[in-house]
């Protein structure tokens, strides 16, 4: 099978990045500069019609959206090295769930504190302490579950852990810290040690 990843460093394929290295996925890499606009340029947009990274191009037919590809990659690779739930398994259910949870509905609240700490347009503090006050509802729920579970499916580390975590992550640096939420904390400090973590920004 033949992969090609088009990313950019600190990005949002970061997390593309860390999964691939921790399924240990033989692919070609190629660095797309978004600070120049690559991702807009017509060759780009051939491939990546959404005009962002990541895209990850399997057998020569592009699939992007981070998520879209994580759950690619948990099926395709994660079932085998056991990092990934079987189909038809209850555990599968719960990973798709927590992952989308990570990717849709924690990431949108990220993505108003953002807006609203960052965008000129849109700077409003009262915006961004709502923002984060919906952040750490949420981070409620995961705090009352790895309370009872070590990792997210259970006893053990999976790719769930990376996805989820490496969104809990990004959501620190933009003052939805988890230091309230002390198996939060804990978890995502076990999640971030993991070697796949690191050098993949």
């Amino acid at each position: 099978m033949s992969l090609v990843f088009y990313w950019h460093p600190m990005s949002s394929a970061t997390p593309v990045a860390c999964a691939l290295a921790e399924l240990s996925v033989p692919h070609d890499r190629v660095k797309i500069d978004i600070r120049n606009g690559e991702q807009r340029t017509p060759a780009y947009l051939a491939i990546n019609p959404n005009g962002k990274v990541p895209c990850l191009v399997v057998d020569g037919t592009p699939l992007f959206e981070g998520l879209a590809i994580h759950l690619w990659l948990g099926e395709q690779y994660g079932v085998d090295q056991g990092l990934w739930p079987a189909v038809g398994t209850p555990a599968r259910l719960e990973a798709m769930s927590w992952c989308t949870w990570a990717y849709v509905t924690y990431a949108a609240v990220l993505g108003r504190v953002w807006l609203a700490t960052v965008d000129d347009a849109l700077r409003s503090v009262e915006h961004a302490a709502a923002g984060i006050r919906a952040a750490n509802e949420l981070l409620d729920l995961l705090e009352a579950r790895l309370s009872q579970q070590s990792w997210m499916l259970g006893d053990a580390y999976s790719l769930v852990d990376l996805v989820v975590g490496q969104v809990v992550g990004y959501g620190t640096h933009l003052g939805a810290v988890v230091d309230a939420h002390p198996a939060v904390a804990a978890w995502l400090q076990r999640v971030q040690a993991r070697p796949a973590m690191q050098g993949e920004n």
